[in-house]
């Protein structure tokens, strides 16, 4: 079998699943499992199989055209390099991992066969992204995974949270299309063609007129799809849908086409010093914010959301200096420790029998009760901090040493500006990482919260996918650094010693500062006096809070806003600790922007169409009626009455001839 054959059996064999177990999920409930785990499993398979044929040599390309247009081509072609093969193994990875561990998470689910079948076409379209040779092609794909999200996230639909969270994503990442296919097509124009190879081949020609506006356009889509800043609210929001969704969403699909787009088109990108400039401020804030957000979250998922961000923001910052290897690097590292973190959430959540235990304040004495979880989280936390030798550490020091190199003048490629930008940004959010993973590590598993009910072990489907993962959390990156360079245009990752230095010493620094204020904290609620009125940074709700701790019973209801007194991210923030924990307010400004202006605008069209459209609707329809009314009363019936009409009106019209011939 040929490697082209093999690679489009790869996204193929899951997209059938999703559309049998759709089919026989009411049927046939006995085939939904299988049909969940199998075509997924198969497709990585096949999937290790085209890499280990690519090899990292000479990408491998096939095209049929789809249809005659008149003008621009719509072809079916493959496009497999180093990275796509690479990227196509992590998503079926991730993919099979989730719906392994979903059979035990959603195994009391009604709704588990169109989750499963949902799943399986993310998997199918995030597929057809990475392998689509043409533009037009991948973004059926990225569209695709656009409406699976809607549905994946609220799945919980009887839950008003679910609700407008699944709209909320799909609304902002619409708010990126529109522009991102405006791009498209001004970019298929310029180059004549949608393919990927002909395009890149008309960048290196010149024959791109206004690079700049068509990278620009392309951002917006890439913003909302990989959540960067400003179109990253939806992401945390995305929470509200069950784990295993959000692990494959952070993960291997979603989030992570935007930055494989990039990768794949970084020539046209890097024809634009402006655009590098653009896309390097766009990574930093994002990385820098979200990390500060992440610090301030109680809701154990919504911290690992902002840390998607902000990882994401990574990668950007790798490919805004001018390196997709790095860039990629970390998205495959990312990808096995973040589906490893979500993943652990849940078990963690399974574990106490409700959601209501994502809140970190709340928890208490899980590091007995949920050991898998507990040692893998440890793993995945440490890769994610960039400790080495974990595989987050190798990865990350990939983009700061590009970084440097620009920096540096070992490169030319991307500006200097841009350099500066994403070496500093890094550096702070590594120091801002190591603070919120030692800060959820610590509150999750040496929390002062109330003991839930044991619900008993965890269905071995769950914890046996945390320990696959945590392997290459563990091993990924001490190897891969060797490895991929073959993979990635030859590009050297191996880690600098300068940044090395840096990263792994502000990682440590954040580590060692929040614990010790974590340290600071505890001692003081400790030795808080129950049913004492003294003052309390957060008033009398925090002493209320003190006292429901120290005595392990919960004060009041599930609460979104983190409340405990311990909790290090209050005194390591502390006036920006509000701020962040509300996502810096984003929302309030979009609702000032769009939403309220769209909502006034709308008021005004049902008052124009109901007060001035429907009241000319309206006459118009009268007018005829009160005519109808008047000819009516003249219709009696009687004949002499029509006789005696008639010829009077003979008489008027021979008068009015006679006066008429007289006047003449």
């Amino acid at each position: 079998m040929t490697t082209t054959t093999l690679a489009v059996l790869v996204p193929l064999l899951p997209f059938l699943g999703a559309i049998a177990g759709l089919l026989l999920g009411r049927t046939a409930p006995g085939f939904v499992r299988p049909l969940a785990v199998l075509p997924p499993l198969a497709s990585l398979v096949l999937a290790a199989l085209v890499a280990a044929r690519q090899g990292g040599e000479g990408a491998v390309d096939a095209a049929t055209e789809l249809t005659p247009t008149g003008s621009v081509p719509i072809e079916l072609a493959l496009h497999i390099d180093g990275f796509a093969a690479l990227t196509a193994v992590l998503v079926t990875v991730v993919a099979t991992c989730v719906q392994i561990y979903s059979t035990g998470y959603l195994r009391d689910d009604p709704r588990y066969p169109s989750y499963a079948a949902l799943v399986s076409l993310f998997t199918s379209a995030m597929l057809l992204v990475v392998y689509s040779g043409d533009l037009m092609v991948l973004l059926v794909g990225w569209e695709v995974m656009g409406i699976c999200s809607y549905f994946l996230v609220g799945h919980y639909w009887e839950t008003p949270e679910a609700r407008a969270a699944s709209l909320k994503a799909f609304l902002v990442t619409k708010l990126g299309d529109v522009p991102f296919l405006i791009g498209l097509f001004a970019l298929a124009t310029e180059a004549g063609s949608f393919r990927i190879t002909r395009i890149l081949g008309a960048v290196a020609d010149g024959g791109i007129e206004h690079p700049t506006l068509i990278v620009l356009l392309l951002l917006a889509g890439v913003a909302g799809k990989s959540a960067q800043f400003p179109l990253h609210t939806w992401l945390p929001d995305a929470m509200a849908g069950p784990t295993p969704v959000s692990a494959l969403i952070h993960a291997a699909t979603m989030v992570a086409a935007g930055v494989y787009f990039i990768a794949r088109l970084l020539p046209l990108f890097e024809a634009s010093q402006a655009a590098m400039t653009v896309l390097a401020v766009m990574a930093a804030v994002t990385m820098t914010g979200s990390a500060v957000a992440a610090l301030a979250q109680d809701d154990i998922k919504r911290v690992l959301a902002y840390s998607t961000i902000g990882q994401l923001g990574y990668m950007t910052g790798a490919l805004a200096v001018a390196d997709r290897g790095a860039a990629v690097f970390h998205l495959l590292s990312h990808g096995a420790f973040k589906a490893l973190l979500f993943l652990a959430a849940g078990v963690i959540i399974h574990a106490s029998g409700t959601n209501s235990l994502a809140a970190m304040s709340r928890m208490g004495h899980l590091r007995d009760r949920v050991p898998d979880a507990y040692w893998t989280t440890t793993v995945a936390l440490l890769a994610l901090a960039a400790i080495p030798p974990f595989s987050g550490f190798f990865s990350k020091e990939a983009v700061l040493g590009v970084a440097e190199h620009v920096v540096t003048g070992h490169t030319e490629h991307a500006p200097a500006a841009a350099g500066w930008i994403v070496l500093l940004a890094g550096l702070v959010t590594a120091l801002l990482t190591a603070a919120y993973a030692m800060r959820l590590w610590l509150l999750a598993f040496r929390g002062h919260g109330p003991e839930a009910p044991d619900h008993g072990r965890q269905p071995l489907s769950m914890t046996v996918v945390l320990w696959v993962l945590a392997v290459p959390s563990l091993a990924l990156g001490g190897l891969a650094f060797r490895v991929l360079p073959d993979w990635f245009d030859g590009h050297d990752l191996t880690p600098t010693l300068t940044t090395s230095v840096l990263g792994t010493g502000v990682a440590l620094v954040g580590g060692i500062v929040t614990y010790a204020t974590w340290r600071h904290t505890t001692a003081h609620v400790a030795r808080v006096p129950l049913g004492a009125v003294a003052a309390h940074p957060e008033g009398d709700a925090g002493l209320v809070e003190a006292e429901a701790i120290a005595t392990h019973e919960p004060a009041y209801g599930d609460i979104a806003y983190a409340s405990d007194p311990a909790d290090p991210g209050r005194l390591l923030l502390g006036p920006l600790h509000r701020p962040a924990a509300a996502g810096f307010h984003l929302d309030a400004v979009y609702t000032a922007l769009f939403v309220r202006p769209v909502r006034a605008g709308a008021s005004l069209v049902r008052f124009l169409d109901r007060e001035v459209v429907e009241t000319y609707v309206r006459g118009a329809g009268r007018l005829p009626r009160w005519l109808g009314a008047a000819v009516r009363r003249a219709q009696t019936g009687n004949l002499q009455t029509y006789v005696s009409a008639l010829l009077a009106g003979t008489v008027v019209l021979t008068v009015a001839v006679v006066l008429a011939a007289t006047g003449a």
